[in-house]
């Protein structure tokens, strides 16, 4: 077992968090749960996907994570006739030596905004397979690391919208999360409308170094994960199947595929972080029962069934939390 971490590692990670938080809240109002959500997938070092109707300030919050890290920051928007290589980069001749050359594209970022994702083709969406996994992209046989730590934030508009294209499942299995934003009620707006000039967001700046960044990310590797709460989590994947055994109802009538090893590596990683971001220095039930959905909802396949009868990955996985037992009978 990993060394234990001390309350004073403990206390020096939840300030930085809150500092976070507190930064990204000042961008996207009353948005709690969306905050906290990005803010544990950063610490978990996985890539996040936002979906929501344009407006709602997802690109805001992230150009907001990128200066309050101190990271280097890129925007892609997505459009129908993006090509692979406008985004992994690609070999160009040089004017002087007549030799090619590769110039860099916007995956060379620590953090990468992909806008709205899904209004380009598979092809294209599917060139973030290998940088979203090995941190690396690959172009005409020669393999070019990424810089470290490497994020992709990706928006998603509602796929009822015109113009727009399903992610392959492979890739959505790369995203750690994905993350609801709903629309802001009236209060909201005026808030914004009033602290706001012509909707300009807040001025940030890093509140964490490079160096304090790394110590995060270690300070997260090292949460305690229970035994009880492993084998948890391995039940609530294994149940995501509907041929097992403990598969709920709704699991066995609406999934045609469940969550792979990745998911359950996913929900322990996010649980780490999310425990320490509430000051504990192990991971409980609790963080497990509460991150479920996200990690969950973006990797269930749905049957024909599910989609006659209008049901969702986010019903699904509520019933699967519900029925699944923390500890096994």
């Amino acid at each position: 077992m990993a060394d234990v971490l001390s309350p004073n590692e403990v206390a020096g990670a939840v300030e930085a968090i809150a500092m976070l938080k507190g930064g990204l809240s000042k961008v996207l109002l009353d948005q709690e749960t969306v905050v906290d959500r990005v803010v544990t997938a950063v610490l978990s070092r996985g890539h996040v996907l936002l979906e929501g109707l344009p407006g709602l300030g997802k690109t805001e919050l992230c150009k907001g994570l990128a200066k309050l890290l101190g990271l280097p920051f890129k925007r892609v928007q997505f459009t129908p006739d993006l090509l692979p290589g406008d985004i992994t980069g690609t070999y160009v001749i040089d004017g002087e030596t007549r030799a090619f050359t590769f110039r860099p594209g916007p995956l060379f970022a620590n953090i990468v905004l992909a806008d709205e994702i899904n209004r380009s083709s598979p092809k294209t969406q599917s060139a973030l397979l290998e940088a979203m996994q090995e941190r690396s992209v690959t172009v005409l046989g020669t393999t070019h690391p990424l810089p470290a730590p490497f994020f992709v934030l990706a928006t998603q508009n509602p796929i009822e919208l015109e113009g727009t294209y399903p992610l392959p499942e492979a890739q959505l299995d790369r995203f750690l999360f994905r993350v609801n934003v709903p629309a802001v009620g009236a209060k909201t707006m005026a808030s914004i409308l009033t602290q706001r000039v012509r909707g300009a967001p807040p001025a940030l700046e890093a509140v964490v170094t490079a160096t304090s960044l790394d110590q995060l990310f270690s300070v997260v590797d090292r949460v305690h994960l229970p035994q009880p709460v492993a084998e948890y989590i391995g039940r609530l994947v294994e149940a995501t199947h509907p041929a097992t055994s403990g598969a709920p109802a709704a699991v066995k009538r609406f999934v045609k595929y469940g969550g792979s090893p990745r998911a359950a590596l996913a929900l322990a990683a996010s649980s780490r972080a999310w425990a320490l971001s509430k000051g504990k220095p192990n991971v409980g039930f609790d963080e497990v029962r509460e991150l479920a959905p996200a990690v969950l909802n973006h990797r269930l396949v749905l049957s024909y069934e599910a989609g006659l009868e209008k049901v969702n990955s986010a019903k699904v996985v509520e019933e699967l939390v519900g029925q699944v037992p923390e500890i096994a009978r």
